[in-house]
């Protein structure tokens, strides 16, 4: 149903919590003829939705081209960006190729914004791209990383993308991959994922009851279960909904733009690659890879821990699975819980993340974090 696609791993900034690792370009990407062939491989294989990211997607000379393949085949095109440089020029090319929504990242007011994204002026780029967007007849969207740095500011910057006319907002805890890995500090711990699910439900609420069209969305990484759970994962006006567990590789796909297929575009890419795209067609990866498969064959033996017993275990199965693996070096684990977080506060403990191992210093790499359980405070 839906792909996010790296047309490039060149970017404009360097951020410090990039998970990519994103700046130069990759070693052999796609050049111009495989990346509207794998355009046309995505149309053909009825993908609903395509989201284009980097590195930042507009660096890369075929965008327009992408966009165009993709729109003309029926398939909703849309982009991620970072924002630093998105003109009203380029708003236009894009909605006049078929590009039907924009969403910006922006993590945290001004002063956590541009220290994660070490841009000075980052974060006022970031808006005027949403004010841009939205003039050009762009659907707009704000997209943000929640860590300790900006944990605090998640009301205010609510009310600002509100006032902005953002109809959603997508919210998901940092991760320690990539370059967040090497800085544990930012990473949330466990027991904080109370206050962080209470707060964005409370945002929920208030926008829904003062009849404000906004969606808060919670990530595949925030939850799960607990009295705040239909709040953040249902549409306004839509029947409840709740987690089902990862959609990797059963609704969704990534690509990688030197052609490595995954199951999702946030899995590390080392222990999920399901081919290369240069070597097979992307249905054959689709269909056949064992890598891509692992969400629709999993039962939970392969869960440990806290999970193991967890009475949503067969629903939840641990969670996002490229949360838990790049925490804590396998999946089947996730100390982001907020029931979990919420059982053992009720035990009168909680759990602290202790690195224990650095990550290499490669695209998508991770090292591994060790849970120590104590008394709370």
């Amino acid at each position: 149903m839906y792909a996010v696609w790296e047309l490039t791993l060149k970017c404009d900034q360097a951020c410090r919590h990039c998970g990519s690792r994103a700046g130069p370009v990759r070693e052999a990407e796609l050049d111009e003829g495989e990346v509207l062939d794998t355009a046309a491989q995505l149309v053909s294989m009825g993908v609903r939705e395509v989201t284009l990211i980097g590195g930042e997607a507009y660096l890369h000379p075929q965008l327009e081209d992408v966009v165009r393949v993709l729109a003309s085949g029926g398939v909703r095109a849309t982009m991620q960006t970072g924002g630093r440089r998105v003109t009203r020029a380029m708003c236009r090319r894009l909605k006049q190729a078929g590009l039907a929504a924009i969403g910006v990242s922006i993590d945290g007011l001004r002063e956590s914004h541009e220290l994660q994204r070490g841009v000075p002026g980052g974060f006022d780029a970031c808006i005027e791209t949403l004010e841009v967007a939205r003039g050009e007849g762009l659907l707009i969207s704000a997209n943000t990383q929640i860590n300790r740095l900006n944990m605090g500011e998640l009301e205010e910057l609510a009310e600002q993308f509100q006032g902005l006319g953002v109809l959603a907002w997508q919210v998901q805890l940092t991760v320690p991959m990539g370059r967040a890995a090497d800085r544990p500090d930012w990473i949330v711990q466990p027991w904080m994922v109370l206050e962080i699910v209470e707060r964005l439900a409370s945002i929920q609420r208030s926008a829904t009851e003062r009849g404000v069209s906004f969606n808060v969305f919670a990530g595949n990484n925030i939850g799960y279960f607990g009295p705040h759970e239909a709040v953040l994962r249902s549409r306004q006006g839509t029947s409840p909904t709740h987690w089902n567990g990862c959609r990797a590789g059963m609704q969704v796909l990534g690509i990688e733009a030197d052609g490595v297929v995954k199951g999702c575009p946030s899995l590390p890419t080392a222990p999920y690659t399901g081919g290369n795209i240069r070597d097979v067609s992307l249905q054959d990866i689709w269909d056949h890879a064992e890598e891509m498969a692992f969400a629709r064959d999993r039962d939970t033996s392969e869960l440990w821990a806290f999970c193991e017993t967890c009475y949503y275990a067969d629903t939840c199965r641990a969670g996002c699975s490229f949360t838990a693996h790049t925490t804590l070096g396998r999946r089947g684990n996730n100390p982001f819980c907020w029931y979990r977080a919420d059982q053992l506060k009720r035990r009168g403990v909680r759990e602290r993340l202790v690195q224990v191992e650095d990550a290499p210093g490669r695209p998508f790499d991770f090292g591994r974090f060790e849970l120590v359980e104590e008394p709370t405070p």
